[in-house]
Order: C-alpha cells, then sequence, then structure tokens
C-alpha cells in the first residue's frame, strides 16, 4: 500500500463506498474509525464501491487512539476546511496517513488544535457554509499524494 486514507466516523454510505472504490483502483488501505453512521452491510455502501469490495484492504478501529497507538511511527495529516497549509504546499510520503473527519461536523478542534502544522485544506470560495463533498476531498488529496510519490503501482 503506497498511502492510508482514514475516515473518523464516517456518516454516509455513498461517500465511504466511493472513497473505498477509490483506494481499490490505487491500492490505498482504507481505514474506518467507529462508530460508523451505517452498517457496513448497508445497501447504498455496497452499491457505491460496486464491485470493488474484494479489492480494499480495510481496518476498523473503535477509537481514533487505536488507530494511533498502532501507527504512531507513521506520518499523518489532518485534512480540514480550518487547515493552515494548502495541501500542495505539503510534502507526503509513501505509507503517510491523510485522516478526514465526518461529513457534518469534520475533525474535532482538539485534534487540529494539537497538529497544526500537519493540517491541510483545499482552497476554496470564502463565504460558502459548506465544503466539498468527502469523497471528492479524499480523491483531490490523495490523488495529490500519489502524484507526490510517483503513482506507485499505478499506470
Amino acid at each position: 500500500m503506497a498511502m492510508n486514507i482514514v475516515l473518523i466516523e464516517p456518516e454516509i454510505p455513498q461517500n465511504t463506498g466511493n472513497i473505498a472504490r477509490t483506494c481499490a483502483l490505487t491500492e490505498t488501505k482504507l481505514h474506518l474509525v467507529r462508530p460508523l453512521g451505517f452498517s457496513i452491510d448497508d445497501k447504498h455502501l455496497k452499491r457505491a464501491g460496486l464491485d470493488y469490495w474484494h479489492l480494499v484492504d480495510i481496518s476498523y478501529y473503535d477509537s481514533f487512539d487505536e488507530l494511533l497507538a498502532k501507527h504512531s511511527k507513521e506520518s499523518f495529516f489532518y485534512a480540514t476546511t480550518k487547515g493552515k497549509n494548502s495541501y500542495t504546499d505539503m510534502k507526503f510520503f509513501e505509507n503517510c496517513f491523510i485522516v478526514f473527519g465526518k461529513e457534518t461536523k469534520g475533525l474535532p478542534m482538539d485534534l487540529l488544535s494539537s497538529n497544526w502544522d500537519r493540517t491541510i485544506r483545499i482552497p476554496m470560495k470564502k463565504g460558502i457554509p459548506r465544503s466539498l463533498n468527502l469523497a471528492n476531498s479524499v480523491n483531490i488529496i490523495l490523488f495529490e499524494g500519489l502524484r507526490q510519490i510517483g503513482f506507485p503501482g499505478l499506470e
């Protein structure tokens, strides 16, 4: 696996299914942190992932602390609309973890404030109360990371 995507408490099955499909096609590991806002057997989740589920390497965690304990030596980046850095200004590494929060609230402020130099954002128009869809945001940032490390294993 070249990179890792972490979804903390994802709420919308279609988003997670679309992200899983992207992970399958890019050999990216997907990490899901509970509670999930849906059942992993949800028909919308499966339909969004189509027939790629058997190709996705997924790990489940009961908390973000559990994930951190297991991967304490890795580099983490935190995607948020409040991010300090544009995602294009960051140097991504092979096997790094890109962390995304739930669709309605994003990542918790205590997590962001303790990792401020590792927060990343996608530039967007100011004054709009909404941001990009989670699956779109994952794709944008993941593909920049993969580009930086030379798209290993992809053609």
